[in-house]
């Protein structure tokens, strides 16, 4: 299927494309060219996501009792696709979202592995047996899928994150609803496509473009029995809360504010990148971006030149064009929030020492572009060390030494990921023990992730209680039945 720009966009439901029933008709624009309409679709109402439901939950009965090793051959067979097919998917994410050409490009190969990586996982779901108490008993455990699972996407990564829980939960043998931001839905749309394409039973995998407002209606639909969201902490808060209501499994990742801590020893250079690579990539408008970089006092006029420099090297435009470093904001209102935590830092008394506001070029006057942006004389305190900024901000926080480093970088509510540049194996060690996060890196960058390894937060940054990624992905879609059995 191929979907022009500018079409409307639809439902999939059972197996079939259908047209929102809501009246309204909505645009999806180009963020680097507002003038440019990328899509045009209709909200979904009650009745149709009462349906989609109801799809998944005929859909379901099938799937279970297909073996899962057939059910990873499917699996395979999206993940080719979407391989054959990553020069027009990633095309698509630059339109829609914003990016440049290569992250999205990057996004569509780390979408595909998940996917085959999953596929794979079909062949090593397992149980176990026990030794019981009494002869002539034996006791298993085999895990079992939980019905329908209802996934809730954001717009960031708007093919990679709708993949890495739609993929286990097939592989476990479940059932998908999936609601897609409103910012891309054309995206999971061609993903949906490719589902269909790869001949994946009609029902076992819906999509609907809704409201935000109607998610806590789809968790109380009583086939519902799990629902999964990556988003912001304020949506997260209310899913859990709705979901908590029913006793409905609930798997969390929100917010972060990413420490980088740079200690006197670290290659300077090289923490330069790490810094503009976890501050800017993706335009900021990551989970795991680069919130705050901690530096050592000993290092942090020489760090802070060099990274204004690399900071005003940069170019900002279209992601389609050859040489462009960052693209636009996703929208209006997430620029804004990005302008005002920039003055928020001045009011309180930051400066900023680059970047801070909107690059006055006719060629980007059109779309959401912001300068990236360096920061000094931060304090912990201050509100954007608090708060979580969403756009391609740095933030440099001066410290005295390792212990004080960490104590900066654990005085948040957010727990998901952090990073320390430096050669010293004690300051390694001790940041890898003590930083409260879920994840913690040496000499990386606080963004990307290897989808073999489990992902997730601490504190207010994920629920806890699941990961994403990895095997231990498959637990969250998985509940384990215990099976005695007398022989005689």
């Amino acid at each position: 299927m191929t979907v022009i720009t500018g079409a409307e966009l639809k439902n999939f439901i059972n197996g079939t494309w259908t047209t929102p029933s809501g009246k309204e008709l909505k645009q999806g624009v180009n963020p680097a060219n507002t003038k440019e309409v990328v899509s045009s679709f209709y909200q979904s109402t009650s009745e149709d996501l009462s349906d989609a439901i109801d799809s998944a939950s005929k859909g379901f009965q099938q799937w279970k009792d297909i073996p899962a090793p057939q059910r990873g051959e499917y699996l395979y067979k999206i993940s080719a696709l979407m391989e054959e097919e990553k020069d027009d998917l990633a095309k698509t994410m630059v339109q829609e979202e914003g990016k440049t050409y290569n992250d999205a490009i990057k996004e569509v190969g780390y979408a595909a592995g998940i996917v085959k990586y999953y596929a794979g996982e079909c062949r090593r779901l397992k149980g176990s047996i026990l030794e019981a108490d009494m002869p002539d008993i034996q006791i298993q455990t085999k895990p079992e899928p939980l019905g329908v699972v209802l996934v809730v996407t954001p717009w960031n990564f708007p093919l990679s994150i709708p993949a890495w829980k739609t993929a286990p939960a097939l592989a476990s043998g479940n059932a998908v609803v999936l609601k897609p931001s409103s910012e891309t839905p054309l995206t999971v749309m061609k993903f949906m496509d490719i589902i269909q394409r790869a001949g994946v039973p009609a029902g076992v995998v819906n999509s609907v473009i809704a409201p935000g407002k109607l998610v806590s209606e789809m968790i109380h639909h009583p086939a519902v029995k799990a629902v999964t969201f990556t988003g912001s902490n304020t949506v997260g808060e209310k899913i859990y809360a709705e979901a908590a209501k029913g006793m409905k499994r609930c798997l969390l990742e929100m917010g972060g504010k990413n420490p980088l801590i740079i200690m006197e020893d670290a290659d300077i250079d090289e923490a330069v990148q790490i810094a503009v690579t976890g501050g800017y990539g993706q335009t900021g408008q990551a989970c795991t971006a680069t919130g705050r970089i901690i530096v050592h006092e000993k290092v942090v006029k020489e760090f802070t030149e060099k990274l204004v420099k690399r900071t005003e090297q940069l170019k900002v435009g279209n992601g389609m064009h050859e040489g462009i470093d960052m693209g636009p904001q996703v929208s209006q209102a997430e620029r804004q929030s990005t302008l005002d935590l920039i003055q928020s830092a001045k009011d309180e008394g930051a400066t900023v020492l680059t970047g801070g506001g909107i690059p006055q070029y006719p060629e980007l006057e059109d779309g959401y572009f912001i300068e990236p942006t360096v920061i000094s004389n931060v304090k912990p305190a201050m509100t954007i060390s608090q708060k979580e900024v969403f756009g391609p901000v740095n933030s440099i926080i001066e410290v005295r030494d390792i212990d004080e480093a960490i104590s900066v970088a654990n005085d948040v509510e957010y727990g998901l990921s952090s990073a320390i540049c430096t050669r010293n194996i004690g300051y390694m060690n001790k940041a890898l023990s003590e930083i409260e996060a879920g994840i913690v890196k040496v000499n990386m960058t606080t963004t990307g992730t290897f989808f073999q390894a489990p992902f997730g937060g601490y504190k207010k940054s994920s629920t806890g209680t699941y990961k994403e990624l990895g095997s231990e992905g498959m637990d969250f879609y998985c509940q384990y039945k215990t099976r005695y059995i007398k022989s005689k």
